[in-house]
């Protein structure tokens, strides 16, 4: 088996059902009526966004997130918004978790995240977002994280690096990683999965205490400042060490 052959049998065995009878669009289906019905007229749109949308998950570990649009005349605060969509949550019995921008859920034994947003007036994919832990908000764009991740056409080579970041357990945030990743593999070849991969491990071993990683759709949202500085040492530090192993299977499993 070559390298490439392993990394792909490996993508394979993480793979992400898709389809209306996976797992993703059966929680989407369920949420979906109980959600049409409390935003009623002010609903502007529901999708999946985050990792489904991308197809950039990894099976047994991505949430399912389900985006909720909501019109900009939609009546309340975003906290009052967020709230009122864990308390239907709860009502629902969707085992509810408060979490930075989004509700945690669990239907039928799968896990989603339910992220409300409030379009901004005159931009219909600029929206706002309650942001938990500050008690602010925040701007964000899903429809251009989604075409910025998919339009890279890196996808294998991301999942590649999140089930390296599952297997170890580090806290590296997804768009973060996305990101990084995109930028590290600029200009490499699209037809060798096993030696961009490695790349990808150097490269976040050797800058990612010193990369800055923007948000595409707000200037202001540095996500590289989401992991401290030692935070980064260590994944850095055990990302270099990965891209040193001789085996494939001591990088990922």
């Amino acid at each position: 088996m070559t390298p490439d052959e392993y990394v792909d049998a490996v993508l394979v065995k993480y793979a992400v059902p898709r389809g209306p009878y996976s797992p993703a669009e059966q929680l989407g289906s369920a949420v979906a009526g109980p959600l049409r019905s409390w935003a009623n007229q002010y609903l502007s749109a529901l999708q999946y966004s985050g990792s489904y949308a991308k197809e950039t998950g990894v099976h047994g570990i991505s949430d399912v997130d389900v985006f909720i649009s909501l019109k900009s005349e939609t009546p309340g605060t975003l906290k009052e918004l967020y709230n009122q969509l864990h308390s239907l949550a709860n009502n629902q019995g969707w085992s509810p978790r408060q979490q930075n921008v989004s509700i945690g859920i669990t239907v039928n034994g799968t896990k989603g995240d339910l992220v409300p947003g409030k379009v901004q007036s005159s931009h219909q994919n600029y929206h706002s977002l309650y942001l938990r832990k500050r008690d602010s908000w925040t701007q964000t764009n899903i429809a251009l994280h989604v075409d910025t991740v998919r339009g890279s056409n890196r996808q294998q080579e991301i999942r590649a690096v999140k089930i390296w970041r599952f297997l170890h357990g580090f806290d590296f945030p997804s768009l973060y990683l996305e990101l990084f990743t995109i930028q590290a593999l600029s200009g490499h070849s699209r037809t060798t999965l096993a030696d961009n991969v490695l790349h990808a491990l150097r490269t976040i071993g050797t800058t990612l205490a010193s990369t800055r990683i923007v948000d595409p759709a707000n200037t202001n949202n540095v996500l590289s400042d989401d992991l401290t500085k030692a935070e980064k040492e260590h994944i850095a530090s055990r990302a270099a060490q990965s891209a040193r192993e001789q085996y494939w299977k001591d990088i990922i499993s």
